[in-house]
């Protein structure tokens, strides 16, 4: 019912509201790649080997597992908005105190603490956008949070390239423009309210009403404010509730995602794509300067991702990536293996790679881990999937380094592989299609109260 029933959308507003949210996806696409192109300066200035180096780059992820925790536990309680505001603050903070670190210790606690921040605004980020959109464009919305990261990605290329021969201080001026985005993104929350799904939860139902009046009509909002009312009747214990029958399925299907999407080897080729290219033969500044390309890809192919995910589904899209970014990595182990593992090759093949991942995988997987669960439990569900893909991401971040010299490029790639062709298995097995439905839709169907295609899952 709720997904047929549809107003004038005031498109302009909708849009102010989700790309505002969604710039904390930025904050997560710099700080993951300005280290990027920081590493080989970073690297000779505190005279670090495989281990360390990966150190260096995953102790943002692994203060992302603790700030998207807590952001998850406080959301409820707080609301989206108002963490955010504390988030944007802190990542200002942290770009600042990593740039002047004078010790590589100091450098990875402000890099760790900086993390809280990145890891707070991935799970606020897309539960604000899921709860402002209506569901006939929530798909599309949801993708500006996987635009906003490739943005961010694309932002510190640019400044890596353009600050790499500013002198033996380069790498700490890098780091510290990441204050502007952050400004940016603090200046913008004051304009924008908390979302209503928040506000009926607070018991602030006439606030919740006026912004869904204002995003898609009287008609809409009171529809839409009936589902949400019926969706927080029951106050339950949050933590016990993801064990019910269907949630518990849920949950399951995040946790799954969450492990494969970084396993499968996004952030190795993002962080670590001009250490493959200089393995592949290029010189530092041509691998600098194909960083472009990497971003540029990135970038064109996301804004692929706006006009197909409400187009053709979640679900298809997710199974056609996972399997071309599986092709890709085979044939970068099938250069390794046959000694050709240099040039031109491999970089159109990290950019094949990357085209599947950015039209397919990245808005999906960040759409979905926000629309699957209830209302009333939102905050604390999400944080199963966005603390599991943090703890995934940091884990290989961490190796890679290690895996990639010491263990061999042809095993590394070929497990990468391996993982993507599990992602598409267990994606045609247990995700269902979300598309055109309203989160509150989606919940009954995980509770086995839905028909058609967002059946539950078989289990």
């Amino acid at each position: 019912m709720g997904g047929a029933l549809t107003g004038k959308i005031n498109l302009s507003y909708l849009i102010f509201l989700a790309a505002t949210a969604a710039l904390g996806g930025l904050l997560f696409g710099f700080d993951i790649a300005i280290i990027t192109g920081a590493g080989p300066f970073l690297t000779q200035h505190f005279q670090l080997n495989d281990l360390s180096l990966g150190w260096a780059f995953s102790s943002l992820l692994f203060g992302c597992v603790i700030g998207s925790t807590v952001a998850g536990r406080l959301t409820n309680r707080y609301g989206r908005r108002s963490i955010l505001l504390y988030v944007a603050a802190l990542f200002s903070a942290t770009s600042i105190a990593t740039g002047m670190a004078p010790s590589f210790t100091t450098f990875v606690l402000a890099r760790f603490i900086g993390g809280l921040a990145v890891g707070g605004a991935s799970i606020l980020s897309p539960m604000y956008v899921a709860e402002v959109s209506p569901p006939s464009l929530r798909g599309r919305m949801g993708t500006l949070y996987q635009l906003s990261i490739v943005v961010g990605i694309l932002m510190s290329y640019c400044i890596n390239y353009l600050l790499r021969n500013a002198g033996v201080a380069n790498w700490r001026w890098m780091f510290m423009s990441g204050v502007v985005p952050s400004l940016i993104f603090f200046l913008l929350l004051l304009r924008a309210p908390e979302t209503p799904r928040y506000l009926f939860l607070a018991g602030r139902e006439r606030e919740g009403l006026a912004i869904l009046e204002r995003i898609s009509g009287r008609a809409s909002a009171e529809s839409e404010a009936v589902e949400i009312r019926a969706s927080l009747v029951e106050k339950r214990h949050a933590w016990l509730d993801l064990l019910r029958p269907g949630i518990r399925r849920a949950v399951a299907v995040g946790f799954v995602l969450a492990i494969l999407v970084h396993v499968s080897g996004i952030n190795t080729i993002i962080d670590y794509a001009p250490t493959i290219l200089r393995s592949a033969g290029w010189k530092l500044d041509a691998a600098l300067f194909s960083t472009f390309m990497v971003g540029i890809n990135n970038l064109v192919f996301t804004l692929v991702s706006f006009w197909v995910i409400d187009r053709y589904g979640r679900k298809p899209l997710y199974i056609v990536g996972s399997l071309g970014m599986a092709a890709a990595l085979t044939l970068l182990a099938v250069t390794v293996a046959a000694g050709r593992f240099q040039g031109t090759v491999v970089l159109v093949l990290i950019l094949g790679y990357l085209a599947f991942f950015a039209s397919c995988i990245g808005p999906v997987f960040w759409t979905l881990v926000s629309e699957i669960f209830p209302n009333n439990i939102r905050g604390t569900a999400m944080a199963i999937p966005v603390l599991t893909q943090w703890i995934a991401n940091a884990v290989v971040v961490l190796f890679f380094p290690y895996a990639f010299h010491q263990i061999g490029k042809a095993v590394t790639f070929g497990f990468l592989a391996a993982m993507a062709i599990a992602q598409a298995t267990v994606t045609w097995l247990w995700v269902p299609e979300t598309k055109n439905k309203t989160l509150e839709e989606i919940e009954r169907a995980w509770a086995g109260e839905g028909a058609g295609e967002t059946a539950e899952p078989a289990e």
